[in-house]
Protein backbone atom coordinates (compact mmCIF):
# COMPACT_ATOMS: atom_id res chain seq x y z
CA UNK A 1 0.00 0.00 0.00
CA UNK A 2 2.90 2.31 0.84
CA UNK A 3 4.69 1.58 -2.43
CA UNK A 4 1.60 2.10 -4.57
CA UNK A 5 1.03 5.49 -2.93
CA UNK A 6 4.64 6.69 -3.15
CA UNK A 7 5.12 5.75 -6.82
CA UNK A 8 2.43 8.08 -8.26
CA UNK A 9 3.42 10.82 -5.80
CA UNK A 10 7.06 10.57 -6.92
CA UNK A 11 5.97 10.70 -10.57
CA UNK A 12 3.87 13.79 -9.96
CA UNK A 13 6.72 15.47 -8.06
CA UNK A 14 9.17 14.72 -10.90
CA UNK A 15 6.74 16.09 -13.49
CA UNK A 16 6.28 19.29 -11.52
CA UNK A 17 10.02 19.78 -11.01
CA UNK A 18 10.50 19.68 -14.82
CA UNK A 19 8.15 22.65 -15.33
CA UNK A 20 8.62 24.96 -12.32
CA UNK A 21 7.45 28.12 -14.06
CA UNK A 22 3.89 26.90 -14.64
CA UNK A 23 2.71 27.00 -11.04
CA UNK A 24 2.56 29.67 -8.40
CA UNK A 25 2.35 27.67 -5.19
CA UNK A 26 5.09 25.58 -3.58
CA UNK A 27 4.05 22.87 -1.09
CA UNK A 28 6.90 21.46 1.02
CA UNK A 29 6.18 18.10 2.66
CA UNK A 30 7.72 16.85 5.89
CA UNK A 31 9.44 13.99 4.09
CA UNK A 32 11.50 16.56 2.14
CA UNK A 33 9.62 16.38 -1.16
CA UNK A 34 8.32 19.51 -2.91
CA UNK A 35 5.13 19.79 -4.96
CA UNK A 36 4.44 22.76 -7.22
CA UNK A 37 0.89 23.38 -8.26
CA UNK A 38 -2.16 25.55 -7.59
CA UNK A 39 -3.79 25.23 -4.17
CA UNK A 40 -7.52 25.62 -4.84
CA UNK A 41 -9.00 24.83 -1.46
CA UNK A 42 -8.83 23.49 2.06
CA UNK A 43 -11.45 21.58 4.05
CA UNK A 44 -11.76 18.54 6.28
CA UNK A 45 -8.02 18.79 7.09
CA UNK A 46 -7.06 18.35 3.39
CA UNK A 47 -5.52 20.57 0.70
CA UNK A 48 -6.74 20.23 -2.89
CA UNK A 49 -4.03 21.02 -5.47
CA UNK A 50 -4.20 21.34 -9.27
CA UNK A 51 -1.12 19.91 -11.02
CA UNK A 52 -0.09 19.46 -14.64
CA UNK A 53 0.08 21.90 -17.55
CA UNK A 54 -3.52 21.52 -18.68
CA UNK A 55 -2.52 21.42 -22.37
CA UNK A 56 -5.76 19.62 -23.25
CA UNK A 57 -7.91 21.85 -21.10
CA UNK A 58 -7.68 19.50 -18.12
CA UNK A 59 -5.46 19.48 -15.03
CA UNK A 60 -5.02 16.67 -12.54
CA UNK A 61 -6.04 17.11 -8.91
CA UNK A 62 -4.40 15.68 -5.85
CA UNK A 63 -5.27 15.94 -2.18
CA UNK A 64 -2.59 16.34 0.47
CA UNK A 65 -3.13 15.66 4.13
CA UNK A 66 -2.47 18.72 6.29
CA UNK A 67 -0.25 16.85 8.72
CA UNK A 68 2.07 15.88 5.82
CA UNK A 69 2.62 19.57 4.96
CA UNK A 70 5.60 21.45 6.37
CA UNK A 71 4.82 24.80 4.70
CA UNK A 72 3.10 26.38 1.70
CA UNK A 73 4.59 29.33 -0.18
CA UNK A 74 2.33 31.44 -2.37
CA UNK A 75 3.94 33.62 -5.03
CA UNK A 76 2.59 37.11 -4.25
CA UNK A 77 3.01 38.20 -7.89
CA UNK A 78 0.71 35.41 -9.15
CA UNK A 79 -1.55 35.08 -6.13
CA UNK A 80 -4.40 36.86 -7.87
CA UNK A 81 -4.24 34.38 -10.76
CA UNK A 82 -4.32 31.49 -8.30
CA UNK A 83 -7.35 33.03 -6.64
CA UNK A 84 -9.13 33.28 -9.99
CA UNK A 85 -8.40 29.60 -10.62
CA UNK A 86 -10.02 28.60 -7.34
CA UNK A 87 -13.10 30.65 -8.16
CA UNK A 88 -13.55 29.10 -11.60
CA UNK A 89 -12.82 25.49 -10.64
CA UNK A 90 -14.35 25.14 -7.19
CA UNK A 91 -16.90 27.95 -6.74
CA UNK A 92 -15.06 29.50 -3.80
CA UNK A 93 -14.87 33.17 -2.89
CA UNK A 94 -13.16 35.36 -5.53
CA UNK A 95 -9.48 35.89 -4.88
CA UNK A 96 -8.84 39.12 -6.79
CA UNK A 97 -6.13 41.70 -6.27
CA UNK A 98 -7.73 44.88 -4.91
CA UNK A 99 -6.82 48.33 -6.09
CA UNK A 100 -5.48 50.87 -3.63
CA UNK A 101 -9.05 52.16 -3.46
CA UNK A 102 -10.77 48.78 -3.55
CA UNK A 103 -10.47 47.31 -0.99
CA UNK A 104 -11.26 49.86 0.24
CA UNK A 105 -10.89 53.54 -0.70
CA UNK A 106 -7.82 54.89 1.09
CA UNK A 107 -9.88 56.81 3.61
CA UNK A 108 -8.52 57.17 7.11
CA UNK A 109 -9.81 55.55 10.26
CA UNK A 110 -9.13 56.83 13.74
CA UNK A 111 -9.74 53.59 15.59
CA UNK A 112 -9.70 49.89 14.81
CA UNK A 113 -13.22 48.48 14.87
CA UNK A 114 -14.64 45.01 14.70
CA UNK A 115 -17.50 44.85 12.22
CA UNK A 116 -20.49 42.69 12.92
CA UNK A 117 -20.13 39.43 10.99
CA UNK A 118 -21.31 39.86 7.41
CA UNK A 119 -21.69 36.36 5.97
CA UNK A 120 -20.79 36.05 2.31
CA UNK A 121 -21.59 33.27 -0.13
CA UNK A 122 -18.37 31.30 -0.30
CA UNK A 123 -17.53 27.66 -0.08
CA UNK A 124 -14.33 25.72 0.06
CA UNK A 125 -13.65 22.48 -1.81
CA UNK A 126 -13.18 19.34 0.30
CA UNK A 127 -9.64 18.55 1.51
CA UNK A 128 -7.89 15.54 3.06
CA UNK A 129 -6.18 14.17 6.23
CA UNK A 130 -3.78 11.33 6.97
CA UNK A 131 -3.68 8.78 9.73
CA UNK A 132 -0.40 10.15 11.07
CA UNK A 133 -0.26 12.42 14.11
CA UNK A 134 -0.95 16.01 12.95
CA UNK A 135 1.81 18.59 13.32
CA UNK A 136 0.51 21.68 15.07
CA UNK A 137 1.91 25.15 15.56
CA UNK A 138 0.40 25.21 19.03
CA UNK A 139 1.46 22.79 21.73
CA UNK A 140 -0.64 19.61 21.55
CA UNK A 141 -1.82 19.81 25.14
CA UNK A 142 -4.98 17.88 24.38
CA UNK A 143 -6.69 16.07 21.54
CA UNK A 144 -9.12 18.98 21.16
CA UNK A 145 -6.37 21.59 20.68
CA UNK A 146 -6.76 23.41 17.32
CA UNK A 147 -4.29 22.68 14.53
CA UNK A 148 -2.73 25.37 12.33
CA UNK A 149 -1.18 25.32 8.86
CA UNK A 150 1.43 27.81 7.67
CA UNK A 151 1.66 30.14 4.67
CA UNK A 152 4.70 32.33 3.90
CA UNK A 153 4.13 35.62 2.06
CA UNK A 154 6.37 38.55 1.12
CA UNK A 155 4.66 41.94 1.48
CA UNK A 156 6.16 44.63 -0.75
CA UNK A 157 6.32 48.15 0.61
CA UNK A 158 5.77 49.95 -2.71
CA UNK A 159 2.70 50.40 -4.91
CA UNK A 160 3.61 47.70 -7.46
CA UNK A 161 0.60 45.57 -6.51
CA UNK A 162 -1.64 48.57 -5.83
CA UNK A 163 -0.54 48.65 -2.22
CA UNK A 164 -1.97 45.24 -1.24
CA UNK A 165 -0.42 41.78 -1.28
CA UNK A 166 -2.81 38.86 -1.80
CA UNK A 167 -1.80 36.18 0.72
CA UNK A 168 -3.64 33.47 -1.23
CA UNK A 169 -5.56 32.49 1.91
CA UNK A 170 -9.37 32.47 1.88
CA UNK A 171 -10.36 33.15 5.49
CA UNK A 172 -13.57 31.88 7.11
CA UNK A 173 -15.51 33.78 9.73
CA UNK A 174 -14.51 32.52 13.19
CA UNK A 175 -11.15 31.16 11.96
CA UNK A 176 -8.16 31.94 14.18
CA UNK A 177 -5.12 33.54 12.56
CA UNK A 178 -1.59 34.18 13.79
CA UNK A 179 0.56 36.56 11.76
CA UNK A 180 4.19 37.49 12.42
CA UNK A 181 6.60 39.51 10.29
CA UNK A 182 10.24 40.53 9.92
CA UNK A 183 12.15 42.76 7.52
CA UNK A 184 12.23 46.48 6.86
CA UNK A 185 10.93 49.04 4.39
CA UNK A 186 12.55 52.34 3.37
CA UNK A 187 9.80 54.97 3.49
CA UNK A 188 11.82 57.75 1.86
CA UNK A 189 13.60 60.73 3.45
CA UNK A 190 15.96 58.29 5.18
CA UNK A 191 13.22 56.68 7.27
CA UNK A 192 13.32 52.92 7.84
CA UNK A 193 10.28 51.04 9.18
CA UNK A 194 10.04 47.55 10.65
CA UNK A 195 6.68 45.74 10.78
CA UNK A 196 6.02 47.55 14.08
CA UNK A 197 6.06 50.90 12.23
CA UNK A 198 7.29 54.36 13.28
CA UNK A 199 5.07 55.92 15.93
CA UNK A 200 6.83 59.32 15.78
CA UNK A 201 6.33 59.86 12.03
CA UNK A 202 3.11 61.79 11.22
CA UNK A 203 1.10 60.84 8.13
CA UNK A 204 -2.40 62.20 7.57
CA UNK A 205 -2.97 59.96 4.54
CA UNK A 206 -2.26 56.56 6.11
CA UNK A 207 -5.12 54.10 6.47
CA UNK A 208 -4.91 53.69 10.25
CA UNK A 209 -4.14 57.15 11.61
CA UNK A 210 -3.90 56.09 15.25
CA UNK A 211 -1.29 53.39 14.51
CA UNK A 212 2.42 53.69 13.64
CA UNK A 213 3.39 54.79 10.13
CA UNK A 214 4.85 52.07 7.92
CA UNK A 215 3.62 49.19 10.09
CA UNK A 216 2.16 45.95 8.75
CA UNK A 217 -1.64 45.97 8.35
CA UNK A 218 -4.24 43.52 7.04
CA UNK A 219 -7.78 43.47 5.68
CA UNK A 220 -10.15 40.58 4.95
CA UNK A 221 -12.03 40.84 1.65
CA UNK A 222 -11.68 43.28 -1.24
CA UNK A 223 -14.79 45.28 -0.28
CA UNK A 224 -13.97 45.99 3.34
CA UNK A 225 -12.40 48.95 5.16
CA UNK A 226 -12.05 47.33 8.60
CA UNK A 227 -8.26 47.33 8.74
CA UNK A 228 -6.30 45.29 11.29
CA UNK A 229 -2.93 46.49 12.59
CA UNK A 230 -0.57 43.50 12.75
CA UNK A 231 2.81 45.04 13.65
CA UNK A 232 5.48 42.45 14.44
CA UNK A 233 2.89 39.82 15.41
CA UNK A 234 -0.77 39.42 16.23
CA UNK A 235 -3.31 36.66 16.82
CA UNK A 236 -6.98 37.33 16.10
CA UNK A 237 -10.25 35.72 15.03
CA UNK A 238 -11.66 36.57 11.60
CA UNK A 239 -14.97 38.42 11.73
CA UNK A 240 -15.94 37.73 8.12
CA UNK A 241 -15.25 35.55 5.08
CA UNK A 242 -12.84 36.69 2.38
CA UNK A 243 -9.30 36.71 1.03
CA UNK A 244 -6.61 37.96 3.44
CA UNK A 245 -4.66 40.94 2.08
CA UNK A 246 -1.57 42.49 3.68
CA UNK A 247 -0.19 46.01 3.23
CA UNK A 248 1.77 48.91 4.72
CA UNK A 249 0.22 51.66 6.85
CA UNK A 250 1.40 54.67 4.85
CA UNK A 251 -0.30 57.17 2.58
CA UNK A 252 2.40 57.53 -0.10
CA UNK A 253 3.85 54.20 -1.24
CA UNK A 254 5.41 55.37 -4.51
CA UNK A 255 8.88 56.09 -3.07
CA UNK A 256 9.10 52.99 -0.85
CA UNK A 257 11.51 50.07 -1.25
CA UNK A 258 11.93 46.83 0.69
CA UNK A 259 9.52 44.20 1.96
CA UNK A 260 8.22 42.39 5.04
CA UNK A 261 8.52 38.60 5.21
CA UNK A 262 5.36 37.34 6.90
CA UNK A 263 4.36 33.98 8.33
CA UNK A 264 0.62 33.30 8.47
CA UNK A 265 -0.61 30.47 10.68
CA UNK A 266 -4.27 29.69 10.02
CA UNK A 267 -6.48 27.42 12.07
CA UNK A 268 -7.46 24.32 10.13
CA UNK A 269 -11.24 24.21 9.97
CA UNK A 270 -13.50 21.87 8.04
CA UNK A 271 -16.50 22.84 5.96
CA UNK A 272 -18.78 21.07 8.46
CA UNK A 273 -17.80 23.56 11.18
CA UNK A 274 -19.33 26.50 9.35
Amino acid sequence: MKKSFKAPLLAITLMLCLSPTVFADTIRLKDGSVIRGQVIGFGDQQFTVLVGTGTRGRRSRITIYMEDVDSIEFDSVTASAAGAGMSNDEGSAPRTQPSRRDPPPRTTTTTRQQQEPQPEEARTPPLSTSSRQPSTSSSPSSSSAPTFFQINTRVRGDSTTNGWTNSGLVVRRGQRLRISATGRILLGAGRVATPAGLAAVPDNEKLMRSDPTGGLIAVIGDDNDEFIFIGRSREFTAQRDGVLFLGVNEGNLSDNTGAFDTVIEAEAISTTQR
